[in-house]
């Protein structure tokens, strides 16, 4: 504000300065001279003038120059131009009085007035006791107020308003909400003294108070009503639910209906299990409202089953037990087992298989084993009864544990398949050795013939002899010998590889001078295997078409 009277009291005060150097008389004028009009086209003509002639102003003029406006010689007129400017000049004198007047208005209070804050030892103490952090700056913000007031004064007279100090406003704004909060302060204590208003103000104060206490454990309250509210809820439900006839009820209902049914659903799988030997039968009772059934064992004895049973017998109960609830539940969800025949013994182990796949006609059923054999025969009891059997493997590998994969294990892989397994060996085998390394050409090597010389064991029960007799399988499959022949060549095919392999199955056969063959010579091996195996499936299989035919009719001629 300062700034803005100064520099316009400086700008009229140099008008005024212009128009007092020059003046004439007066004389008669048209209406309206001197007027905004007049004005505006006089300075029009001013600054044309100093176009034409930059060097030349109004007051320059000669009775010979020409009218800025007829173009005309001035003659008489130069003198009447002059007095024109005086005329200007007056006003701009006006205008300087004025604006060293308003300039005097803002100025004086700014720069002559005392701002010291002029506080006594009582009203510091005072400030202290609402705002200690405001009592303690005071001092310094009212030298910063002393100093910006010179600086004001420095840059008025010198117009070199880079000088002025800032002040920080931040203190401004906390005075003013200390007046503030002082102020409702005030009014409170007046309202205070009023001994009704006082009672209202400190109920309403007591009030808030708990309120802002209810606010630290509002959602542990809230969630106590809720539960008191639900409790009472329950309370009232209470009369309404007196279970003796409940009880009584569902234990008629079970005895006749539920514990009958699961205890001939049990027999019936004890039966399919073979230990038909054994029987439940049941016991039910109720307790406020539930049902509570039990199934016993009728044993020969007053001993706990644990005593008398074997560990397969008592896998073979818990199957059965399983496999009864299911199948009164009326749903067809799928089952999963864990090594269901881990610790039975040999002779169930085809029951349960065959029961499981009869089980998974009806649902999937999902079974985790680590018993070949038994995976063996969930294949072929699948294949007989016309149920699909889809075989994973689960093992750990640098992913992680519980890796699935769709291949079986070596162990569990046809002939065929074992080609393939042996031939991703060579693979490796034949890239250690191009790339020189001994080390692991010898152990891909050495692997590859050790699992080639179990594939030629497997090849014997199952292509050479057609599955005729499995190892661990009981039974001797008669009906495949019309499939089954074999020739000398047969026995030196399988003497020699299982020969050959026999000489590098082990571990650093060179100990003994026995050098690796090289990688050529593996899979060349390998080819030999997979040959014999295509060759003797497809003998047998023509074999057997002729066989079944039967032999040719015979005619004698006399």
């Amino acid at each position: 504000m300062v700034r803005q009277a100064a520099d316009e009291y400086r700008t009229a005060k140099a008008a005024a300065e212009l128009a007092a150097q020059l003046h004439s008389e007066g004389e008669s004028l048209l209406p309206g001279t001197g007027g905004d009009v007049w004005r505006e086209l006089y300075e029009a003509a001013k600054r044309f003038s100093v176009q034409v002639d930059p060097g030349k102003t109004i007051v320059d003029l000669t009775p010979e120059d020409a009218c800025l406006l007829c173009q005309q010689p001035l003659q008489e007129g130069a003198a009447r131009m002059h007095r024109f400017e005086a005329f200007v000049q007056a006003e701009a004198e006006k205008i300087h009085a004025a604006k060293k007047a308003a300039l005097a208005v803002v100025y004086v209070p700014m720069t002559k007035h005392p701002i010291a804050f002029g506080l006594d030892e009582a009203l510091l103490l005072a400030l202290r006791s609402e705002d200690e952090g405001i009592a303690e700056e005071l001092p310094t913000h009212e030298t910063a107020l002393l100093d910006r007031q010179q600086s004001i004064r420095k840059a008025a007279e010198s117009n070199d308003w880079s000088v002025v100090l800032s002040l920080a406003t931040s203190f401004s704004q906390r005075l003013s909400q200390l007046s503030v909060q002082l102020d409702l302060s005030a009014k409170a204590l007046e309202e205070a003294s009023d001994e009704a208003a006082r009672k209202a103000m400190q109920a309403e104060l007591g009030e808030l108070d708990a309120r802002a206490q209810l606010g630290l454990v509002k959602d542990a309250v809230l969630s106590a009503v809720a539960k008191l509210a639900h409790l009472a809820r329950l309370k009232a439900c209470l009369p309404a639910l007196r279970t003796n006839g409940i009880s009584t009820k569902a234990s008629e209902l079970a005895e006749k209906v539920v514990s009958q049914e699961l205890a001939d659903a049990l027999n019936r799988e004890f039966a399919a299990l073979k230990v038909n030997a054994l029987r439940v039968s049941t016991q039910s009772r109720s307790e406020r409202g539930k049902p509570l059934h039990r199934l016993r064992l009728e044993l020969p004895q007053s001993r706990t089953p644990s005593e008398i049973l074997s560990e397969g017998e008592q896998r073979a109960i818990a199957i059965a037990s399983f496999l009864a609830e299911i199948s009164l539940n009326g749903q067809t969800s799928g089952i999963i087992f864990d090594d269901p025949v881990c610790s039975l013994d040999h002779r169930r182990r085809e029951l349960v298989a065959k029961r499981l796949v009869q089980e998974a006609a009806k649902r999937q059923v999902i079974v985790f084993t680590h018993d070949l054999y038994f995976l063996k025969l969930l294949a072929d009891d699948g294949k007989r009864l016309g149920v699909s059997v889809q075989t994973q493997s689960v093992s750990r590998q640098q992913q992680g544990f519980g890796v699935t994969s769709a291949d079986l294990p070596f162990e569990g892989k046809t002939s065929s398949q074992r080609v393939g397994v042996v031939k991703n060996i060579q693979v490796l085998a034949a890239k250690a050795y191009s790339q020189n390394d001994q080390e692991n050409y010898e152990m891909h090597t050495v692997r590859a013939y050790t699992l080639l010389r179990l594939a030629w064991e497997r090849s014997v029960e199952e292509v050479l002899l057609r599955n005729v007799v499995i190892r661990f399988r009981k039974s001797v499959d008669t009906q495949r010998l019309s499939g089954v022949t074999v020739s000398d060549g047969d026995y030196a095919r399988v003497n020699d590889g299982m020969t050959k392999c026999s000489n590098y199955a082990h571990d650093r056969p060179e100990i003994a001078g026995v050098a690796l063959p090289d990688p050529d010579e593996l899979l060349a091996d390998i080819l030999a295997f997979d040959s014999f195996i295509k060759e003797v499936n497809a003998r047998s299989v023509a074999t057997e078409v002729v066989r079944k035919k039967g032999p040719a009719a015979s005619v004698a001629v006399a």
